[in-house]
């Protein structure tokens, strides 16, 4: 649930982008300088995730939802699997939409961005419903998915390995193709691993926001309305708790696809490369993973009742509000408007003000806890008879720590002593007097 809005704890009336958001514009410098930093700790931690995760998805996918005699390679998910991701290519190309500029590159030039999310996903929508209705509610689709999971698992992991091997081998066809800062270390096995180059794609076809909203995101939707398929065709009705996983987690995945251009400031698009981490990430982790809670109830029902709906409800609504509002003060304080002028702030060197007070003044990324508080509601739908349903809400913790240290690093950079200054104040990263 990496949300849409910028991650930048730091609140600038100057600054549209944050500071890992804004690409400076090379003048005089190398193009494609060397990678001196690399993430994870390198070759072992790309070789790691690259096993652990995948390996991952199969440890849940048996401790929770195990279908007898399914298969892992199952050719007829193989065939379903990519007939959605290039019917998905396809609807992109149909379906119409506008179009945008993208930041700034290095080179000064802007990428030119099709803004069709929301439509194909609608379209996506009125053939799942023009298929109800003719199937007369059987929905053979649903039933597929339900049946072949274990199968689209792996196609989509093999794909993920194919693509990102695909986008790393195009990166070296055309010399003033722009490299990620982060992909550029000349070793293969991490280049391909975080992804060499920043934005692959095939004419206006980008291929790292397609997977971010598209393949994904929607399977995902469509994964949790056939589990709840599943749910009423072996016990006839549809818990409370299936309704609100589902209605929780398609705000989320519309609500993307309606937020699809705030996606061209986030750090996925500006500057991390694309490569297996992100293609993995996209079409296999979100998908799998992020449909425990509708997977679990499929075979065990849990009536929440009032009082567990209210719970739940509130605590999303609770998070809801946080995430929300802090992001609009921290907006609103960019563009100077006199509802926060009241706001205290540290006046920086480079010119940046920095929040100290609202929302900004608790904790220095006050939205990843409403984000993260979020994400509980989303697990606790489940009950507490098992932890499994609640990897999200862990996954998604560190997630937000790792992404939070990153941040850091990048501030401490920027801002210095002012940043020390600034720390000495809110003391707190993310959540309140814990953390």
């Amino acid at each position: 649930m990496s949300s849409v809005e910028t991650s930048e704890p730091l609140l600038s009336q100057s600054e549209v982008l944050s500071t890992e958001e804004a690409p400076a514009v090379a003048v005089g410098r190398e193009l494609n300088p060397k990678t001196t930093k690399e993430d994870f700790s390198g070759v072992p931690g790309a070789l790691g995730i690259t096993i652990g995760l995948p390996t991952l998805i199969y440890v849940l996918y048996y401790a929770l939802d195990a279908v007898p005699g399914a298969k892992a390679i199952d050719l007829c998910a193989l065939e379903g699997y990519l007939l959605w991701f290039f019917g998905l290519v396809g609807l992109f190309y149909i379906v119409p939409g506008r179009v945008m500029d993208g930041t700034t590159l290095r080179d000064g030039t802007h990428l030119k961005y099709k803004m069709n999310s929301l439509n194909c996903f609608l379209v996506v929508l009125a053939v799942l419903i023009a298929r109800g209705f003719i199937t007369h509610g059987e929905l053979p689709e649903l039933v597929f998915v339900a049946d072949h999971l274990l199968g689209l698992i792996t196609a989509s992991i093999g794909f993920s390995f194919v693509l990102a091997f695909f986008v790393y081998f195009k990166s070296f066809g055309n010399p003033k193709t722009i490299l990620a800062y982060g992909g550029n270390t000349g070793k293969p096995i991490f280049d391909w691993f975080i992804g060499r180059e920043l934005n692959p794609r095939i004419g206006m076809f980008d291929i790292k926001l397609f997977c971010e909203l598209r393949p994904g995101m929607f399977l995902w939707a469509i994964i949790n309305a056939a589990e709840a398929h599943l749910q009423y065709r072996k016990f006839g009705y549809i818990s409370d708790s299936m309704i609100l996983a589902n209605i929780f987690q398609f705000i989320y995945i519309i609500d993307s696809a309606i937020l699809e251009a705030k996606n061209l400031t986030m750090i996925d698009v500006t500057t991390d490369g694309f490569g297996f981490m992100l293609a993995f990430g996209d079409l296999a982790l979100v998908p799998f993973t992020y449909t425990l809670q509708t997977r679990f109830l499929a075979a065990h029902p849990v009536n929440l009742g009032w009082l567990g709906i209210a719970g739940v409800v509130t605590l999303k609504a609770i998070g809801y509000y946080i995430f929300r509002s802090s992001n609009s003060q921290k907006n609103a304080f960019r563009s100077g408007d006199r509802s926060v002028a009241h706001l205290k702030y540290i006046e920086t060197k480079s010119g940046s003000k920095l929040l100290i007070s609202g929302w900004w003044g608790i904790t220095r990324h006050i939205n990843y806890f409403g984000d993260w508080l979020m994400s509980i509601a989303w697990c606790a739908v489940t009950g507490f008879s098992t932890p499994i349903t609640y990897y999200y809400s862990l996954y998604f913790a560190i997630l937000l720590i790792h992404r939070e240290s990153r941040d850091e690093a990048k501030c401490s950079e920027k801002y210095g002593d002012d940043w020390k200054e600034y720390k000495r104040i809110v003391r707190w990263k993310i959540i309140p007097y814990l953390y």
